[in-house]
């Protein structure tokens, strides 16, 4: 008996009752039409699911820092590469090759690696992301004003496609994680037992927080009901759905955040020195045909229009037909040699193949490949029709008119793509701007004037675009690969959404709020310290020097104000003649008078800074362990032979790093001169051991 799909809801696994079974959705294997699983939500409390969320999940995450945070996704990512042989097993019945659950697979496992690392080296070891330089809002600095980010109080809720189960439900989770928001994933219903597999891993691993990912495996029909401020939703799915979506009063005017990730009609263009016998016409038809065939064509990011110029659409057509001759084995990913899976269910196939009159009624004339049923290898290790299976061979459609609705509107969404030729950039550029906005855009050149030519023409239509040549070939990730560093998303058509693109993705889930205040205020609201704010200069107060305390032991404001230092004009050349630095700035007293800049002969920036260096140092070993850099440096006012330089050095902001023995701490260097003005100012980075360790 075919057993029901459970939802993870309320910190326990739900199933509906045994009679539900009788109205439940059945999901079958894509490739023999064997029955998987069950699907229903009947008697599901939804609301419950999202106030908890709301309650538990965000007390739970709200302890943590960004950093603790981002070392549970690296957990979580450990342990789901520990069991993804379970995980690839299963996609198998999806109609997934090995490299297609690579791409799920692996790829979400790297989302997670990803985010925990830029979480770790992006974001500070707190509760709230500052954004932004100091805004200052009176004359004597005390009244400032600041941006910053702080965590929605809601629930993130994540409706996926089917195609990418477990990267689909990933690539949204990490980031809401890493803001601190709970999930609730509703997966789609044809795929939908991979990514609760990939959510069973994860639950039994112990990492999640109380609250923080919940499933729910089946329809959601009063979802945006339960909806309210505070509460966002990242919907990845049909254009049409979408709409619908986003047309609900919660939208509309309940402030529920909701963006989308939908149809796209993506191009990748050939440049016009591409032409046969070039590596990037060879590079063009590689992946032109790679994105027909991955995951069977089901992907937003695939090949839709491949746009070339019209002297190379025959020899295009013919490369394409050898290379899947040559390279496409059709069939189930279990039997040995297959390279391509069937569809994810009958009803896509089904669906791919209405899409695929309507090209044809639009002007399309099929060059490669046929819509009748193929010969495929089955996973007996025989081949014959395919029984059960959805399965659809690859397909190209030839177009003469460029100008044709159909080509620039309608997506099969399978293995199929459309070519036309083009005239000029212009057209090119033309052409890519009529699939209405889309989540990215190839380009094969070589030529860095059709690249710009290019770039300025379809760049505001696309989310993303790549240059793939040569030099690229072989480290390129290709068209249809987003990347956690990269935004993935795209105007118009392809939803209008941003998502992943490294801490973008994150502060999507945050708030950002202007803060006003006096520096004593705003240090205290931010964990960073503001010129102006409360200050403990060492050697007033009689605590040891700031270099002397441990991580546990230094608090913002600590602060080292140096005796002051006379530059000399032998300090000058000294410096000049020692590091070979000898611009006539600091050299020639009549060229530097000429200067608008300089009063005469000046010291060196990097003398003062060197100085400064030495006289606020304290020089025996431990707490501080190294240096790690200087930040925005910059220099004010010059200094003159005879002038004096001071130094004012504050901790400013603590980030202790979660899985090492030591910190960052970040320090506020000020220097003056004599006459209380600015010299130059800048941050110090230094690394600090968390505890004094004995002599």
């Amino acid at each position: 008996m075919t057993e029901m799909l459970p939802s993870y809801v309320l910190g326990e696994w739900w199933a509906p009752p045994a009679d539900a079974s009788e109205r439940a959705t059945e999901v079958r294997d894509a490739s023999t039409g064997d029955p998987v699983a069950l699907v229903s939500t009947e008697g599901l409390d939804l609301g419950a699911a999202l106030e908890h969320a709301r309650t538990v999940g965000q007390a739970s995450l709200g302890v943590l820092t960004f950093h603790q945070r981002a070392v549970l996704l690296k957990q979580m990512a450990l342990a789901l590469t520990e069991r993804k042989g379970e995980l690839y097993e299963l996609s198998s019945r999806t109609g997934a090759t090995k490299q297609d659950s690579w791409v799920d697979i692996d790829g979400g496992i790297g989302v997670l690696f990803t985010y925990s690392g830029k979480g770790r080296r992006e974001m500070p070891n707190a509760k709230v992301y500052v954004d932004g330089a100091v805004e200052q809002l009176s004359k004597d600095g005390s009244f400032l004003g600041r941006h910053i980010y702080t965590r929605l109080p809601g629930v993130a809720v994540q409706i996926n496609a089917f195609n990418f189960p477990v990267w689909g439900s990933l690539e949204k989770f990490a980031p809401a994680f890493l803001a601190g928001v709970p999930t609730v994933v509703k997966p789609a219903t044809p795929t939908g037992y991979l990514a609760e597999h990939m959510v069973r891993i994860l639950v039994e691993s112990g990492l999640l927080p109380d609250g923080s990912l919940q499933l729910v495996s089946g329809g959601v029909p009063t979802l945006f009901d339960e909806l309210r401020l505070g509460d966002l939703v990242a919907f990845t799915g049909s254009a049409s759905t979408a709409e619908r979506l986003r047309a609900h009063d919660a939208v509309q005017t309940g402030g529920v955040r909701f963006t989308s990730e939908t149809d796209s009609i993506n191009a990748s263009v050939l440049g016009t020195d591409a032409v046969p016998g070039t590596p990037e016409f060879d590079a063009y038809v590689k992946q032109l045909v790679v994105e027909m065939t991955t995951k069977a064509g089901q992907k937003c990011t695939a090949i839709r229009r491949a746009i070339v110029p019209e002297a190379s659409v025959d020899a295009v057509i013919d490369a394409v037909r050898a290379r899947i001759a040559e390279r496409v084995v059709l069939g189930d990913p279990r039997a040995e040699g297959v390279t391509m899976g069937p569809l994810a269910s009958l009803e896509q196939r089904d669906e791919v193949l209405r899409q695929l009159e309507r090209l044809e009624a639009g002007g399309g004339e099929l060059v490669i490949g046929s819509a009748a049923p193929p010969m495929v290898a089955r996973g007996d290790g025989t081949d014959g029709p395919a029984q059960g299976g959805a399965f659809v061979a690859p397909m190209l459609l030839r177009f003469a008119d460029a100008s044709s609705p159909a080509l620039h509107e309608v997506e099969a969404f399978g293995p199929v793509s459309s070519i036309v030729g083009y005239r000029s950039l212009d057209e090119a550029a033309s052409l890519v701007a009529r699939g209405g906005g889309s989540l990215v855009t190839s380009v094969a050149t070589h030529d860095p004037e059709v690249a710009v030519a290019l770039a300025s023409g379809i760049a505001a239509y696309n989310g993303r675009v790549l240059f793939l040549d040569r030099d690229d070939a072989r480290s390129s990730t290709g068209h249809g690969s987003p990347l956690p560093n990269l935004v993935h998303g795209g105007p118009g058509r392809a939803g209008g959404g941003e998502e992943l693109g490294g801490i973008r993705a994150v502060l999507h889930h945050m708030q950002r709020t202007a803060v006003q205040g006096s520096p004593e205020m705003l240090t205290a609201l931010t964990g960073v310290w503001h010129a102006g704010a409360s200050a403990r200069p060492y050697a007033e107060s009689g605590e040891p020097h700031p270099f002397r305390k441990s991580l546990a032991e230094l608090r913002i404001g600590d602060q080292v104000v140096s005796a002051p230092r006379t530059v000399t004009l032998e300090d000058i050349e000294t410096f000049a003649n020692f590091t070979g630095d000898t611009f006539y700035a600091h050299m020639d007293e009549e060229a530097a008078a000429a200067n608008p800049f300089f009063p005469g002969r000046v010291a060196h920036g990097y003398l003062l800074v060197s100085w400064a260096a030495g006289l606020f140092v304290d020089p025996e070993p431990g707490p501080v362990l190294a240096n790690s850099g200087l930040e925005n440096l910059r220099f004010v006012t010059p200094v003159s032979p005879g002038d004096e330089i001071r130094v004012e050095l504050t901790a400013k902001q603590i980030s202790p790093r979660e899985t090492d023995e030591y910190g960052e701490v970040r320090w506020d260097a000020v220097l003056r001169n004599q006459r209380d003005e600015l010299v130059a100012s800048y941050d110090v980075l230094t690394l600090v051991a968390k505890e004094r360790q004995p002599a």
